[in-house]
């Protein structure tokens, strides 16, 4: 059974910066893709970001995109959300994903889920 866990959430102050972890277990870790997704008040689930099962492809969300980095360690079974630049609309729950197949920018192709981190950006 694939457990997916995610840690690091908190509250940050609007240009801060905050690192998410996710921890995978009970599965094939080297060979899914990772991805984050986030629920915002007041929003559908979206897409953050998403990383291969080699680091060789990577994929961001427009909101995101260079401020945020993924990366991941096979030897850990873990991929790590680098935030920086948080804004306000940053506020929301993280979630950590794996995909048996390549990396995406769609929820449908992902398989396992963790049950997310909140992430508080606020003054």
């Amino acid at each position: 059974q694939v457990q997916v866990v995610e840690s690091g959430g908190g509250l940050v102050q609007p240009g801060g910066s905050l690192a998410l972890s996710c921890a995978v277990s009970g599965g094939a870790f080297s060979r899914y893709a990772m991805g984050w997704f986030r629920r915002t008040p007041g929003k559908e689930r979206e897409f953050v970001a998403s990383i291969s099962w080699n680091s060789g492809t990577r994929y961001f969300g427009d909101s995101v995109k260079g401020r945020f980095t993924v990366s991941r360690d096979n030897t850990k079974n873990t991929v790590r959300l680098q935030m920086d630049g948080l804004v306000v609309e940053d506020t929301g729950v993280y979630y950590c994903a794996a995909a048996r197949g390549g990396p995406s920018r769609y929820q449908r192709y992902f398989d396992y889920w963790g049950q997310g981190t909140q992430v508080t950006v606020s003054s």
